[in-house]
């Protein structure tokens, strides 16, 4: 296994409805804007791509991957579809990260694009609900903003949560995007603000979720060799991690936390794990790139986490799971100002 790069990336602008560009425009803007930065790459560089999106559904269009592969001019280069819920995009940026550390490619291109503004948002989650389990969930009214309000409760009745913790989440992430010109949605807010949102699906009011978006990104792979013909200041890729979890939350077993280098077993003598609380898919994940990248103390070793936030609830369990926090802490982390950056005025 090689070093990898990451050489060079682009998004475009984030929006609740994109009418001037399909998917594969949007990729093409993502990309010129990635190329920018390179001006010695040229497409015969490129020895293949790998697409992500998360639903056949948004588009009506199967293959739509390699119609953006073509629409970029790299046909009949190698690329490939992967799609992984909620994980599409970094599952995505990992196989691009494969093909390149095998020795297989030179050069990959990694792009992921959404189009959801072609149906309603009623609709849209329908087709994210699909993304539960089919048989067993869905027809039981299984719709994600549900499923993330339940987990929420239980660990509001576990470790004491407030509503009020999860409104710090919102005020944050949303304050960071008025720094952004790609976000979909700065605002500055206040507790009460979030918390007197029309409410989705207790205690979720319409600021602790994420909202339907049109987009895409991009970033580009290399091999230690092609990033020093192409890139001053390649970022190495030092380590990766995928987990995962059964389908249906009563399938979960119950057992040990796995640990983290910085965490002892005595601090979870008396704790439910999973449960309802937890994402054991992120822990192991998150155990699996500290170990490979040598990260003893993600507290003390990290400077910046961008993590899975498409819930107020989902970034304070995220905390937990990436050992930001203990168990149970989540919710104070956010409420004593960690996560938020320093020197911005929320």
């Amino acid at each position: 296994m090689r070093p990898v790069y990451m050489i060079g990336g682009g998004i475009t602008k984030f929006k609740k409805r994109n009418t001037e560009m399909d998917f594969r425009e949007m990729v093409r803007v993502a990309f010129a804007a990635a190329r920018a930065d390179l001006p010695k790459l040229t497409l015969d560089m490129i020895d293949g791509s790998v697409a992500s999106y998360f639903s056949d559904h948004f588009t009506s269009q199967v293959m739509a991957g390699i119609m953006a592969h073509d629409y970029l001019g790299l046909c009949p280069k190698p690329s490939k579809r992967v799609e992984g819920g909620g994980a599409t995009g970094g599952l995505c940026f990992q196989s691009a990260w494969e093909s390149v550390a095998s020795g297989r490619m030179e050069l990959c291109l990694a792009f992921g694009f959404e189009t959801m503004s072609r149906v309603s948002t009623w609709k849209g989650n329908e087709f994210i609900a699909l993304a539960s389990d089919h048989n067993f969930d869905f027809p039981l009214g299984g719709f994600y903003t549900g499923y993330y309000a339940m987990m929420v409760q239980r660990h509001m009745y576990e470790f004491g949560t407030t509503p009020e913790q999860l409104a710090r989440v919102s005020i944050k992430n949303h304050g960071n995007a008025c720094y952004n010109p790609y976000a979909q949605k700065p605002l500055k807010l206040t507790i009460e603000e979030v918390r007197s949102a029309p409410m989705v699906s207790t205690p979720l009011t319409m600021l602790d979720i994420c909202t339907m978006s049109d987009g895409a990104a991009v970033a580009l792979l290399a091999s230690e060799k092609m990033a020093e013909r192409l890139c001053l200041n390649p970022v190495k890729i030092t380590g990766i991690g995928t987990g995962t979890d059964t389908m249906r939350l009563s399938d979960r077993p119950q057992g040990s936390v796995p640990l983290l280098p910085h965490e002892d077993a005595a601090d979870y003598q008396d704790l439910k794990y999973p449960g309802t609380h937890s994402c054991r898919g992120g822990r192991i994940a998150a155990r699996d790139a500290y170990r490979m990248a040598g990260i003893q103390n993600p507290v003390e070793d990290l400077d910046f986490v961008e993590l899975h936030d498409a819930f107020t609830s989902s970034e304070i369990q995220t905390y937990e799971d990436l050992g930001l926090c203990r168990y149970g802490e989540g919710g104070v982390f956010v409420e004593e100002g960690h996560p938020f950056l320093s020197g911005l005025d929320y």
